[in-house]
């Protein structure tokens, strides 16, 4: 499919009507914009795809477990990070 010389000139001149002369190579530089942020995206997700079938990383540290007292309910949990101790005071 071919476009017309015509069609292009007629287009560009719609685009000026709406928008004005002013505001057209904001509009540009935007599109840009948002054509490059949606190219690294997808670029990401298929990297991602892509490293799903390769093997885990071996230098990474096992999580971290915290074992229950004895005697107490439930089992152990595994802990993302590092929580700060909440230490329970007793009014005097």
């Amino acid at each position: 499919m071919r476009i017309s010389p015509i069609a292009i000139l007629v287009v560009v001149v719609l685009a000026i009507l709406l928008f004005g002369a002013k505001r057209l190579p904001d509009l540009a530089r935007s599109l840009g914009q948002s054509m490059r942020i949606l190219k690294s995206e997808t670029k990401a997700m298929r990297a991602e795809d892509g490293a799903a079938g390769a093997p885990a990383q071996q230098d990474a540290p096992p999580p971290k477990t915290i074992k229950a007292a004895p005697g107490a309910p439930g089992p152990s949990r595994p802990v993302a990070g590092e929580q700060p101790s909440q230490e329970t005071t007793q009014p005097r």
